[in-house]
């Protein structure tokens, strides 16, 4: 089994961990509502896709 000869400096070992970082996750706004979400998704809200209806809402009892 491969061993290093000798230690990995504290100045490289975080050289090379400067790119784990973590990413914004990506939102786009509806066009038909304006509402936030992912994307290529259907809306949550309205149930559109590409401008096209996907899947019908229904309407929450208040």
């Amino acid at each position: 089994m491969a061993v290093p000869a000798r230690k990995v400096s504290n100045t490289r070992g975080r050289k090379r961990r400067t790119h784990y970082k973590i990413n914004e996750k990506t939102t786009t706004t509806c066009p038909k509502c304006g509402a936030v979400i992912k994307p290529h998704r259907v809306c949550p809200k309205c149930g559109t896709y590409k401008g096209k209806e996907a899947v019908s809402v229904k309407e929450k009892a208040e």
